[in-house]
């Protein structure tokens, strides 16, 4: 019988620039937050212009204005919240400063977020990547079979999603016909 394999690096031999795994993670941790205190201040000093800018007419007036409305109903707990829900992670934190969310609370909750959220996905993710390149050292035609079908359900994913947008927007344009 096989020993088991430890799917993620030892936390204090090195990892990356001869950092301890734990460190890189840490210092990972503390950027996102930094990320997170940008994405407000710019929001709130873009306010109403936030509409108009690259991002807004990208992300769309309907879709600013739904977050506008989860940020207004919940505070900064949606901030928190934003962390676990893909699209609004990046949106989120623009629009609870340009509604001029109670920056003490919102540095609580994306505190709190990025010490949740981040761990996970740091840990998890490279315990998927180095379980992964585990399988392709014994099996690299299982490890392409796995890659492949991986591509495969992001594609298929996207496409859905796509899909999905298109079907709404001609119902919505049907109906206002």
């Amino acid at each position: 019988m096989r020993p088991a394999v430890i799917a993620v690096p030892a936390p204090t031999d090195p990892f990356l620039l001869g950092l301890p795994y734990w460190l890189v993670g840490a210092f990972l941790i503390l950027a996102l937050f930094g990320a997170f205190q940008v994405y407000y201040w710019v929001g709130r000093k873009l306010g109403e212009k936030l509409y108009d800018s690259r991002i807004g007419v990208k992300v769309g007036r309907e879709r600013i204005e739904k977050v506008e409305r989860v940020v207004e109903r919940w505070g900064a707990l949606a901030v928190y919240g934003c962390f676990w829900v893909p699209m609004l992670r990046h949106t989120l934190p623009w629009v609870a400063g340009a509604l001029r969310v109670s920056y003490p609370w919102y540095v609580v909750a994306s505190a709190l977020g990025c010490l949740t959220w981040a761990p996970l996905w740091w840990f998890g993710g490279m315990a998927a990547l180095w379980g992964w390149l585990q399988l392709a050292q014994r099996s690299p035609i299982t490890a392409a079979a796995v890659a492949v079908l991986f591509v495969a359900l992001v594609v298929w994913l996207f496409i859905r999603r796509r899909q999905k947008r298109r079907r709404a927007t001609d119902d919505h344009k049907a109906m206002a016909s």
